[in-house]
């Protein structure tokens, strides 16, 4: 086995690479790359960065490196992202965890829940997680991809929540049975005409059936908000993550259903990011 350099040396060029390409964070994914490549903690790269690396690693770092000029996501490269303090297994097949998504999490935990559902689980970042912060809970996630509800299953069982998970390949809530104190969703919300404005990480490399409906981002709350309402508990809850533009119009329509206590919370930048409504105590009678 030969040397190709230390690898302090890798990540310099490695980063002016990324740089040149347009590739945001260059030096913050080259170093997680080459992390990756090379089986040490990033939190212990300061001291082995020095040594000398082998072709071989080299080898892998600089395919890992190429791969990001071209745009694809380090979570997809990694096949892991981080959410809410635990690792995720992350495919082309399910949405990246984003930190945006942990303030619905937030959301769901000031309150106690028991049963909950996750309409569109994707890598089942949520439901996993919400299980396992609330451990006598059960839930179970439903999504139209049968390859994102195999990695959420491996997700689940990965943080010991499978025996209390079940998950069904389902349009939203279609032929799902019984009441929930919690239901929560992150919906494809991006509208057709915001597409073009999304980064090439997104736009090239995620399921394009997760990121939009196709039209103007708000028929799929207008689809669970209609089924929720017959699978809510009295005093039960029905929280989405949505689009920074779209609180206003989303709490019109849970409004709109005679859903209650209608709150629109912020994300940590600022940004209107979650929807929060509740049923209180009846039923709205369902109309034909």
């Amino acid at each position: 086995m030969t040397a190709a350099g230390t690898g302090s040396a890798l990540v310099r060029e490695a980063t002016r690479r990324l740089q040149n390409a347009g590739v945001p964070d260059a030096a913050r994914d080259a170093r997680h790359l080459f992390s990756f490549a090379t089986g040490v903690d990033c939190s212990r790269l300061t001291l082995t960065l020095p040594e000398v690396v082998c072709d071989d690693v080299a080898a892998i770092f600089d395919a890992l490196i190429v791969r990001r000029i071209a745009r694809e996501p380090v979570s997809h490269l990694t096949g892991r992202r981080a959410f809410y303090g635990r690792e995720f297994k992350v495919t082309a097949d399910v949405l990246d965890p984003r930190p945006d998504t942990e303030t619905l999490v937030e959301v769901a935990l000031r309150s106690h829940f028991t049963k909950m559902i996750d309409l569109g689980t994707g890598s089942g970042c949520i439901l996993v997680t919400l299980l396992a912060e609330v451990p006598q809970s059960i839930g179970f996630g439903t999504d139209l991809s049968g390859a994102a509800l195999d990695v959420a299953r491996e997700n689940a069982e990965t943080h010991g929540v499978l025996d209390r998970a079940t998950f069904v390949c389902a349009d939203w809530m279609e032929s799902t049975k019984g009441s929930f104190d919690l239901i929560v969703s992150n919906p494809p919300y991006i509208a057709v005409d915001e597409m073009v404005g999304l980064s090439p990480e997104v736009a090239n490399w995620e399921p394009h059936m997760a990121l939009t409906d196709g039209a103007d981002g708000l028929t799929h709350y207008r689809t669970i908000i209609k089924q929720a309402v017959s699978h809510l508990m009295p005093d039960g809850r029905l929280i989405f993550e949505i689009g920074p533009t779209q609180g206003q119009a989303v709490a019109d329509l849970m409004r709109a259903a005679q859903l209650q206590h209608v709150t629109v919370i912020p994300d940590i930048d600022g940004r209107d990011r979650v929807v929060s409504a509740q049923m209180i105590g009846f039923k709205p009678e369902r109309r034909a």
